[in-house]
């Protein structure tokens, strides 16, 4: 996350209603809705609330953070966002993929909204235009949605014996998964490999799809990009490692201190 800019957002988007509501409420509470875990996103939060601070928000001081989690769970991600409205939050802050955003975006039309996401705002339909986000939403992209066929070729110049490569993606994630398909395949098939994509939604999914690696033999393993398989980087790690399957992963925080045959 690129905190500056994400937090000076969430201090544009939350100046209005604070300034508004200065008379009614002695202190602003700011919402904070994930689709991941509290324990697993311990360093995000740590660094959002260092972010605020620096942009004059302190919580306790002169602000209050109501934090939502859906650990994974996203059907829990409405009913959590329905939550910060019906408290009167001065500002969302919509993080852990498109599912947070959804969720955020159908529950209120007038309280500010700042997301992260890892794929196009603009074709997942969050905001009109870049330069124009238009209604109440704004936040900040990395576009690590769209790196999957830069990682298989990368992964390829490490294992370039590997002939059979697959993909893994979170079906309950479609504005993330969409785009990282087309591109892959088109990887493959220009690489001369051939190519699997396996879904995985739960912790019993990844178990599984990791069973079916070993059967179809894949040489190379692209982990694509989503909140949900990111809060599962310690299980997936584990599983690359036991079957020896050369892996790459959307974020360089899960390859840190691993063996290269885990990157």
């Amino acid at each position: 996350m690129k905190r500056r800019e994400f937090i000076s957002l969430l201090g544009g988007a939350a100046a209005w209603p604070l300034a508004a509501r200065a008379q009614q409420a002695a202190m602003p509470v700011i919402g904070f809705l994930s689709s991941r875990s509290p324990g697993e996103s311990a360093t995000s939060e740590a660094a959002f609330r260092v972010g605020l601070k620096e942009s004059g928000y302190a919580e306790g001081e002169n602000a209050h953070i109501a934090f939502r989690w859906a650990e994974g769970q996203y059907h829990r991600l409405p009913v959590l966002a329905a939550d910060l409205v019906a408290i009167r939050v001065a500002v969302i802050a919509a993080v852990g993929g498109g599912p947070s955003i959804m969720a955020a975006k159908a529950a209120t039309a007038t309280i500010p909204i700042v997301f992260t996401f890892g794929g196009d705002p603009v074709k997942a339909g969050f905001v009109a235009s870049f330069e124009r986000p238009g209604s109440n939403v704004t936040g900040v992209s990395w576009f690590s949605a769209a790196l999957a066929a830069k990682r298989l070729e990368l992964l390829l110049q490490l294992v370039p014996d590997a002939s059979i490569v697959a993909l893994l993606l979170n079906p309950n994630n479609p504005e993330e998964a969409a785009p990282q398909l087309p591109d892959f395949e088109q990887a493959a098939r220009r690489l001369g490999r051939q190519f699997h994509i396996l879904n995985a939604a739960s912790e019993t999914e990844i178990d599984a799809a990791f069973r079916a690696l070993v059967e179809r033999r894949v040489g190379a393993l692209v982990v694509g990009a989503d909140p949900f398989l990111l809060s599962r980087r310690q299980q997936l790690v584990a599983l690359a490692a036991r079957h020896a399957i050369p892996t790459t992963y959307s974020t360089p925080r899960i390859c840190l201190g691993r063996r290269p045959h885990e990157l």
